[in-house]
């Protein structure tokens, strides 16, 4: 599967639309990563188990987004995006969406 945040392919041309595929993730903070980060907070730096987790999520996201795309016949996804947004105290949602697409190889 071929992913871009590009609307268009440039060795491509899209053939047909699918519409819209989206796959998501909700995460909760762990109590032992929060107390590594607060101690981290007071020195600064980076928080290497936050980072991880938000890899691991979006990872997750896309893989979904990928099934989705699957299950319509898709060649690739266009306009590729993330967001994330609060769901309650301590979890937040990534979204990753995009357009699922046919594709063709241009002469």
């Amino acid at each position: 599967m071929i992913l871009t945040t590009q609307d268009f392919l440039a060795e491509y041309e899209i053939t047909q639309t699918l519409g819209l595929v989206k796959g998501n993730t909700i995460r909760t903070r762990h109590i032992g990563k929060d107390i590594l980060a607060a101690i981290r907070n007071i020195v600064g730096g980076e928080i290497p188990e936050y980072t991880k987790m938000m890899a691991e999520s979006r990872e997750q996201a896309i893989d979904r987004m990928i099934r989705e795309a699957e299950e319509l016949g898709a060649d690739a996804i266009v306009g590729v995006r993330f967001t994330t947004s609060t769901v309650m105290q301590g979890a937040a949602e990534l979204l990753a969406y995009g357009t699922a697409v046919r594709i063709k190889k241009k002469k």
